[in-house]
């Protein structure tokens, strides 16, 4: 149901914009993560990249090594129990995390918490404390440093995110006293889309250099050390996955010289992925509205654009996408835009596409990630896209995010 004459009879069957996701993607690229990394290294999957129950539920099941989930709402996390994991899996994240969310994190179990703040881990702890149990935390550091370029940074800047590693010394004492939580380890995520493998294995390397200097600083023995992730798929582009043949030997390397016990568990190592074990498994197919031709531009207008696909798209900051084109067709140039009364509407700009008229369907690749619930679902009230999900040539679930307004007592407008 891939191919396609499959997304055509999808399209008929439950019209467009509609998303194709593909299971047996999603297993391949987490066999294909867990092959490039040392043994014994735990997976993250980072719900933010899409949080589709039955995604989620792929990426747990074997066969195989499954992933442990990584999460920052109340939302994430009844998705992640609906889909059968278990609290002692579940890292819950994020710089704003509520009393509300931390008490509800806390009583479902909730293993390991990644704190951003001494005010964050004191939240933590005053959640914890209430419910009479001890909180496991990683203490997520904002390094001043860093070592490879990267599509997105998340360090070496002012940043919600993290404690700034130059004050870590003057608030060791304070951190390690804070009732309600134990230390566990280190969280660092310096990097998102790496550029390549070499810059993927520099930044991680110097991660782990990172965090040895601060365990023999704060005298802190690391249960956990997550050292994040970066690694890359196109979005929106056609293009494969990144390949790491050097990353297993390169990264176990580097931990035997700085955490000798790493292979017993002293400490677990973990990294986090989203887009990488998704990314590659959902095809966006959306349906060409009208053509026009404006100043000498021609303008393909579809029935989804930001408000379907990534409002982070509507910055600029990741286009363009592209469109699959069949070999042998002809082809022009022309702006892709979606049906909301908005300039920044725009998938792409001047991109290559066959000869489309109104009705034709348009298939983006690499849609897997960052779709749905990353887009503008609420603007101009426009229906959500379908969500199919398949196996092979098997359709698994067929799903609408839909939207609805509850009033509270006294707040209805017909009181």
């Amino acid at each position: 149901m891939t191919g396609r004459t499959g997304h055509q009879e999808l399209a008929e069957q439950y019209g467009t914009p509609l998303y194709v996701y593909d299971l047996s993607r999603v297993r391949a690229a987490r066999r294909d993560l867990f092959g490039w990394l040392p043994e014994g290294v735990e997976v993250y999957y980072a719900f933010k990249a899409n949080p589709h129950p039955e995604l989620v539920r792929a990426l747990r099941e074997g066969p195989g090594p499954g992933c442990r989930a990584e999460i920052s709402s109340t939302g994430e996390l009844a998705t992640a129990l609906e889909a059968g994991y278990a609290g002692g899996d579940i890292l819950y994240t994020g710089p704003g995390k509520t009393p509300g969310e931390l008490r509800e994190a806390v009583g479902n179990g909730v293993g390991l918490f990644s704190a951003e703040s001494l005010t964050d881990l004191e939240h933590i702890g005053e959640a914890a404390a209430g419910s009479g149990v001890v909180a496991d935390c990683l203490l997520r550091i904002n390094s001043a440093t860093a070592s490879a370029a990267s599509g997105v940074r998340m360090t070496g800047k002012a940043s919600q995110f993290g404690i700034d590693s130059e004050d870590l010394p003057g608030l060791a004492a304070a951190l390690k006293a804070v009732p309600g939580t134990s230390i566990a380890g280190l969280h660092l995520f310096s990097q998102s889309n790496a550029r390549d493998e070499e810059a993927l294995i520099g930044e991680l390397r110097h991660t782990v250099e990172t965090a040895a200097r601060i365990q023999d600083e704060l005298q802190l023995p690391l249960r956990v050390l997550d050292i994040g992730g970066g690694f890359s798929v196109p979005y929106g582009r056609a293009g494969d996955r990144a390949r790491y043949p050097k990353l297993a030997g390169e990264l176990a390397a580097d931990l035997d010289l700085r955490f000798p016990g790493w292979r017993e568990g002293r400490p677990r190592i973990a990294v986090e992925s989203g887009r990488y074990l998704v990314g590659d498994s959902g095809t966006l197919i959306a349906s060409v509205s009208n053509v026009k031709v404006s100043r000498g531009r021609k303008f393909v207008i579809l029935d989804g654009g930001i408000n379907v696909f990534g409002g982070m798209s509507g910055l600029g900051r990741l286009l363009p996408v592209s469109v699959e084109v069949e070999n042998g067709l002809p082809t022009e140039q022309a702006s892709l835009v979606g049906p909301l009364c908005t300039p920044g509407d725009v998938l792409g700009r001047e991109v290559t596409v066959p000869d489309l008229a109104p009705g034709d369907l348009v298939r983006i690749p690499n849609t897997g990630a960052y779709g749905p619930t990353s887009s503008l679902l609420m603007f101009l009230g426009r229906p959500s896209p379908v969500e199919v999900v398949v196996d092979g040539d098997e359709i698994v679930s067929v799903s609408r995010i839909e939207r609805s307004r509850s009033y509270r007592s006294g707040g209805s407008p017909h009181d």
